[in-house]
C-alpha cells in the first residue's frame, strides 16, 4: 500500500446533488474543511464527464463510478485508492451507479471505505420500493462478508433511511415514506445489527441534528429536516472514533445541495 493517512483521519460524506454543478461549493469545502477523504453521492454525470482534474489540483485521488444524469457516487482520497469495486454484488443486471468501494492506507494497515447512494424508493406502490428493499438486503448481505476482515471499516452516504423518529422534523407526516415506513427501518437496524455503529448517535446519543432539507415550502429556513446520511462503522473504526459532526454550513449557500456534509475523524491505533 503506496502511502498511508496521517492521523487522526477525517472523513467525510456529501450528496451534492451534481458534482459539476456545486464543483465551486465543494472545492471550497475541501480547501476550508480540510477531508482526507470525500465520499460524494448523486453525481450526476457519466465517468468522463466528471472534474478531476480540478479534484486532483485540489489534492485526491478519485474512484468513482458516474451515470448519466441520475446518480453516481465517489471516493476521493488524500493517499491512494486500491482494490477499487464499482457495484454493488448480488444483482449483475442492476446498473444503477450507488456504490463505490475501496482500500487505503491507514497507519500500519489499511482502511476501507464505501461511498453508498441508497436507492429512495417512493412512490412506495411502485417497484421502486421493492427495488429499494432488495438492495438493502444485497448491502447487509456484502456488509456482513466485509465484516469478516477485522479492519477498519466506513460504510458512508445518504442511505435514504430515517432511523428513528427523532430523525425528522415532523414524523407523523413521514409514516407511510419509503423513508420512513417499518421495513426499510428493520432492514436498517438488520445492517446495523451486524456490528455496525452509527457514529452520529455515538458522538451524540439524541442525534437531533439534520443533514437534508427539501428545497420546497421554506424547509431550510424552517428547520424542516431529515437525517438521512450516515456513516456506519465497524467495531474497529469505532474503538477509533474521536469526533463526529454535521456541518451546516455549505446547506445555506447560495445554489447549494439539498444535503450538507457530515464527518467523522479516526485516530490511530496500534496494528491490529
Amino acid at each position: 500500500m503506496r502511502g498511508s493517512l496521517d492521523k487522526p483521519v477525517k472523513i467525510a460524506t456529501w450528496n451534492v446533488n451534481s458534482v459539476r454543478a456545486r464543483l465551486t461549493h465543494l472545492l471550497d469545502w475541501l480547501e476550508k474543511a480540510k477531508p482526507d477523504m470525500v465520499l460524494l453521492q448523486e453525481l450526476k454525470c457519466q465517468q468522463d464527464a466528471f472534474p478531476v482534474l480540478e479534484i486532483e489540483s485540489a489534492g485526491y485521488n478519485c474512484a468513482l463510478r458516474g451515470q448519466k444524469s441520475y446518480n453516481g457516487v465517489a471516493i476521493l482520497s488524500r493517499t491512494p485508492l486500491e482494490d477499487v469495486i464499482t457495484e454493488l454484488p448480488g444483482d449483475p443486471a442492476d446498473e444503477q451507479a450507488r456504490y463505490v468501494e475501496a482500500v487505503t492506507g491507514f497507519g500500519e494497515g489499511v482502511i476501507r471505505v464505501a461511498s453508498i447512494y441508497l436507492p429512495n424508493g417512493n412512490p412506495v406502490e411502485s417497484e421502486k420500493y421493492p427495488y429499494k428493499l432488495a438492495w438493502m438486503e444485497r448491502l447487509t448481505a456484502h456488509a456482513g462478508k466485509l465484516l469478516e476482515y477485522e479492519e477498519p471499516m466506513v460504510l458512508g452516504g445518504d442511505y435514504n433511511v430515517i432511523p428513528r423518529d427523532d430523525d425528522v422534523y415532523n414524523p407523523d407526516s413521514w409514516r407511510e415514506d419509503a423513508l420512513a415506513r417499518p421495513e426499510t427501518r428493520a432492514h436498517f437496524r438488520a445492517l446495523l445489527n451486524l456490528g455496525f455503529t452509527d457514529a452520529v448517535l455515538a458522538t451524540d446519543p439524541n442525534g437531533g441534528a439534520y443533514t437534508f432539507w427539501d428545497y420546497k415550502a421554506g424547509a431550510w429556513n424552517k428547520d424542516h429536516g431529515l437525517r438521512i446520511d450516515h456513516f456506519l462503522l465497524s467495531p474497529q473504526a469505532a474503538d477509533r472514533l474521536s469526533g463526529c459532526g454535521i456541518d451546516r454550513g455549505p446547506r445555506g449557500l447560495e445554489k447549494p445541495s439539498d444535503h450538507t456534509p457530515v464527518w467523522c475523524e479516526l485516530d490511530e491505533a496500534t496494528p491490529y
